[in-house]
């Protein structure tokens, strides 16, 4: 493996993962469409920014020949933004799946890594909720990222190597920093309000720190194909719930912080098991959630987050809203 396509690369996990990728000799493509910005990545001799839509049949013609790897991030990403335009998500979250995961296979590409989400399970009641279990997604966001694993299975092959991952949600600094994700939020709020308000608080909500998850897509590159091909893993860290998250949040700006908790009429749970990854191929989360907080924490006193509680940039929908997205 020596050259790897990431879509969507100039995302939240992109800005993370490209730098790590480079630093370990690898030449890197992103295909985006640089909505956050070109300068949330490094200007490298190794790495080619192709401004462009996934959607682009052509496009993906040309810029796949003679890549080795593809990690497939793009998608238009959480139940809020999908639904402000259903028609635009349906179109990059599924439509566009099959021809890119085609056109790479047909380029030449050994792996393709797809980037699905722990949501595709819906709610279940059950502690620990594994990999074999029925798939009961919730949202046409969920149900498209489940769909998009069937149409993947299809094309593994030994020559063409295909893994899904379903991460939790992803947390912690990025230069293409979010912070409509719940750790992220609640970080905010506290160290720019000094007060954090929890809907209900007992829902658990998985998470993974963002050095965690780039850690990983960089791990499954070097792995040999038999340990990995057709397979699905979870990813994420300990199951906490949001009353738990924000404790930690608290513990990690200062003692000021006021929780406050208030009733909600949302009392969707998820829970996922990593037991399955840490088992067959090794990787276990190093970075905790208070870590994800306490980067945060140290950023927004750097001055590297400006107005982040009004700025459209680190709220995907307030973005989406801003540019018309079509």
């Amino acid at each position: 493996m020596k050259n790897i396509f990431i879509t969507g690369g100039a995302g939240y996990v992109g800005a993370i993962l490209v730098p790590k990728l480079l630093k370990q000799g690898y030449d890197v493509t992103v295909l985006d469409l640089m909505i956050y910005g070109e300068d949330v990545l490094p200007n490298h001799p190794n790495l080619k920014k192709v401004k462009g839509d996934i959607r682009d049949q052509q496009l993906l013609k040309n810029t796949l020949a003679g890549q080795d790897a593809v990690i497939h991030l793009a998608c238009i990403s959480n139940d809020p933004s999908f639904e402000l335009n259903p028609t635009l998500g349906k179109s990059i979250n599924l439509d566009a799946f099959e021809p890119l995961v085609k056109i790479s296979k047909e380029s030449g590409v050994k792996r393709f890594i797809y980037a699905s989400s722990s949501s595709v399970y819906g709610i279940k009641e059950t502690p620990n909720v594994t990999e074999d279990m029925p798939l009961e997604p919730l949202t046409d966001y969920s149900k498209f990222k489940a769909n998009c694993e069937t149409i993947l299975s299809k094309y593994q092959s030994p020559e063409f190597t295909t893994l899904t991952i379903r991460p939790a949600t992803v947390c912690g600094y990025s230069p293409r920093l979010r912070l409509d994700l719940t750790v992220n939020i609640l970080t905010n709020l506290a160290v720019n309000k000094g007060e954090i308000t929890v809907f209900g608080g007992d829902q658990k909500r998985p998470n993974i720190h963002i050095e965690d998850m780039t850690d990983l897509y960089c791990f499954l590159l070097t792995l040999p194909s038999e340990k990995i091909a057709g397979k699905i893993f979870n990813a994420g860290y300990e199951n906490f719930t949001v009353s738990q998250i924000a404790e930690m949040v608290k513990h990690a700006v200062g003692n000021h912080v006021k929780i406050i908790t208030t009733p909600t009429d949302d009392h969707r749970s998820y829970h996922i098991s990593s037991e399955k990854i840490k088992k067959e191929l090794g990787f276990e989360p190093k970075h905790t959630i208070e870590e994800a907080s306490v980067d945060l924490k140290r950023e927004f006193e750097a001055g590297h987050i400006p107005d982040s509680l009004s700025s459209p940039k680190y709220f995907n929908v307030k973005l989406m809203q801003l540019i018309h997205l079509q």
